[in-house]
């Protein structure tokens, strides 16, 4: 016993426990090589997630085209699934995800995604739980093929995912009244028209009226991260009240981004009113100043976007007539239901019944023996 207590009592140096050696022993380049192999063991660790999810979803599209073709073939019930889920979990106790719930879901993401080929390079990629959200919530293929891609090339988790289905993403993407075919090569063009929208949901912002375009630029300077969600991947906030001089005058661009894809600025410019023709000249002369003033000869042209509180769109149209620089207009709302008839507002839930759903979803898959 007295053996034992001097052993306990003893440090972990002199019982052989691995001692780091002193760092002046270490060679000046140690600290370079071990962020470069920490980097490496990240990205592997990360392949072979992904890697895993992918053969995951694989693996419940087939058993879902298995339960699919049993069903057709011999009219198979409910009853049958729930005695195959105990039978998976028998055969297979150190697996999860066989809950009758779950291969319900591999039998519908089976019958809505038909096609192998499109799971494999979508619905595939993205995690389990993002998929049943989009089962859930999306009717038609295109939309849920919209979703999926965007979930994977945004990396959205299961909570964005949800809050860009509940703002109608979808609908608002392509709709900004702009003039790039006109201003940009078509390939710049089309991928302008693809990244920007209309209108953009600024629910983040309050109930509050705002009435000044200086109290709406704070605003949305304060919840910059929400911003930049609602904008989109690849924007990157330059500044507020960027100040540009010329010919001994002072000017302001309300807003400055950068979109590291289009590879060029954007200004955006705040509008807490309707939407007047001589807001597309004041704009035009800023993208003509950050042009000459700041654009890198490698970035291309600046982008200009005008975001008003109400726009006619065919005045708009003829307002953007004749301009050279590629400007869009749209709008912004506090929420997506100013924008539905009235008696379909009250059908939409709530950002707290949204909230209640997710954590109750969360804890039915906690439940159900989700992955």
């Amino acid at each position: 016993m007295s053996e034992d207590r001097h052993f306990l009592g003893r440090s972990k140096k002199e019982v052989g426990a691995p001692v780091p050696p002193p760092k002046n022993v270490l060679p000046t380049d140690y600290g370079d090589f071990l962020k470069a192999v920490k980097t490496h063991i990240t990205g592997e660790r990360l392949k072979a997630v992904l890697t895993a999810n992918t053969a995951l979803i694989l693996l419940y599209w087939d058993l879902g085209q298995l339960i699919l073709a049993k069903q057709d073939a011999e009219q198979w019930g409910s009853k049958v699934i729930d005695r195959l889920s105990h039978d998976l979990k028998e055969a297979f106790p150190e697996m999860s995800g066989f809950s009758p719930r779950n291969l319900k879901y591999m039998r519908k993401f089976a019958q809505l995604w038909p096609e192998k080929p499109i799971v494999q390079q979508s619905a595939a990629q993205i995690p389990w739980g993002s998929t049943m959200l989009i089962l859930d919530k999306i009717k038609t293929p295109e939309e849920r093929a919209f979703y999926s891609f965007k979930t994977l090339e945004n990396g959205w988790s299961r909570a964005v995912l949800r809050m860009q289905i509940q703002s109608e993403l979808y609908e608002r993407q392509g709709k900004l009244t702009n003039n790039f075919s006109v201003a940009l090569p078509p390939e710049d063009s089309d991928l302008a028209s693809q990244i920007f929208k209309d209108p953009y949901i600024l629910d983040f912002l309050g109930t509050d009226h705002i009435h000044r375009e200086s109290e709406l630029e704070r605003r949305l300077v304060t919840h910059i991260e929400s911003f930049l969600l609602e904008l989109g991947q690849g924007f990157a906030f330059v500044g507020r009240q960027v100040h540009l001089e010329v010919g001994g005058d002072d000017f302001y661009l309300d807003l400055l981004f950068y979109h590291l894809k289009l590879r060029c600025y954007v200004v955006i410019e705040l509008k807490t009113g309707k939407f007047e023709p001589g807001h597309v000249s004041q704009l035009n002369m800023y993208l003509n100043l950050v042009d000459d003033l700041m654009k890198h000869p490698d970035d291309k042209p600046t982008i200009g976007l005008l975001l008003v509180k109400e726009r006619n769109r065919l005045v708009a149209e003829y307002a953007l007539a004749g301009y050279q620089k590629p400007i869009g207009i749209a709008e912004w709302e506090r929420q997506l239901t100013q924008s539905l008839p009235k008696e379909l507002e009250s059908s939409l839930p709530s950002i707290e019944a949204i909230e209640q759903e997710l954590e109750a979803d969360l804890a039915s898959e906690e439940s159900q023996d989700q992955p």
